[in-house]
């Protein structure tokens, strides 16, 4: 099955632009990534807050062998989508020495670990509020002027593939445990909050002229290792409460985002689903070439991420690729291969 999902992303590409490869351009001019720890590619080793993965065993598998600021062994499926998409580099994290000249002109990464689609999430870890990454876009689109002129800055923004993916941490690292949150807010309550706050990035980011947005859905967030440990009072399986708000608040986003395509002319509006491909990875490992779903690989595999996953984790397994998930809250690379494959199915519309 992990073979069959780099054949289909192969095929998607070979079939959507033969020319564009021949020529060994990308298949668009830029990507630009927003969102949480998923996507964070380092943001976060430039900020005051614990939320870090910069030190070993993350990063163990990527292809320098050290630890990025990448929540995960290796690649991240947004590094797998910016292979697939033709470039030669990885969009680079924007608060990092590595954002500056010519690498900007295919992109950035705005992405910081505990954001969410709720400025408060981010703000409980000191991490970076999605209205604060829109705010460097701006400032990162002005660079863009300096160095392609007005027309060239304006082609590569209305060219470019924008990705967000935020709203895990505002439920599993806010709205779960937050009292002050969740004695307030129903569940379809706090929902509707993240909604309206992702209908005002959309509208902020069309209005900077991006034309190309992706957006990923929550994934089973009750089939997270860590969840199922903090959340599942003992049990060893899925927490339902928690997947069921993660598939209503999918629901809300699916049909937001349709209204919002059919709103705002020339908007190319895609949601990428990531709770069924996940979901098919945690329930029936075996068919997507894994051995273990429940344990993750680092430490004891139950609990670990950020600096609970740290060389001293006894017990973190040698070879990664058996696992759906890296630690506690992250998938491993392996299973962000298999994402990547299934989310450039879904994304035709982006780059046809």
């Amino acid at each position: 099955m992990r073979a069959s999902s780099e054949f289909l992303a192969t095929l998607v590409l070979v079939l959507v632009s033969v020319s564009s490869v021949a020529h060994g351009d990308p298949l668009v001019p830029a990507l630009i990534i927003f969102g949480d720890s998923v996507v964070d590619v380092g943001n976060n080793n430039n900020l005051n807050t614990l939320i870090k993965s910069n030190f070993p065993p993350y990063g163990r598998d990527f292809v320098t062998h050290r630890p990025t600021g990448r929540f995960c062994n290796g690649k991240l499926a947004t590094d797998f989508t910016a292979e697939y998409l033709g470039f030669t580099s990885y969009p680079p994290a924007y608060l990092s020495r590595d954002a500056i000249g010519n690498a900007l002109l295919t992109g950035a990464n705005f992405a910081s670990a505990a954001s969410g689609l709720y400025d408060s999430t981010a703000n409980l870890y000191r991490a970076i509020t999605l209205t604060q990454q829109l705010n460097y876009y701006r400032e990162y689109q002005a660079k863009l002027v300096n160095m392609a002129g007005n027309d060239g800055a304006s082609n590569i923004v209305s060219g470019a593939i924008h990705l967000l993916s935020a709203g895990s941490s505002d439920y599993i690292q806010n709205y779960y445990i937050n009292p002050l949150v969740n004695r307030i807010y129903t569940p379809d309550q706090f929902s509707d909050i993240l909604i309206r706050s992702y209908t005002t990035f959309i509208q902020n980011l069309y209005g900077l002229g991006a034309r190309r947005i992706g957006v990923r859905t929550l994934p089973p967030t009750g089939c997270l290792p860590a969840a199922i440990t903090l959340f599942g009072a003992g049990s060893n399986q899925c927490v339902a409460r928690l997947n069921q708000d993660a598939i209503a608040f999918n629901n809300k986003l699916n049909s937001t985002s349709l209204s919002l395509q059919d709103r705002l002319p020339g908007l190319k509006l895609v949601v990428f689903d990531i709770y069924q491909p996940l979901l098919d990875m945690v329930t029936t490992p075996s068919d997507n070439g894994f051995f273990e779903s429940r344990r993750a690989c680092c430490g004891t595999g139950t609990l670990e991420t950020s600096l609970l996953c740290n060389f001293r984790a006894l017990g973190t397994c040698s070879n990664a690729t058996s696992y759906v998930f890296w630690d506690g809250f992250h998938p491993s690379e392996a299973a962000n291969q298999v994402l990547a494959g299934d989310l450039l199915a879904q994304g035709v519309p982006l780059i046809s």
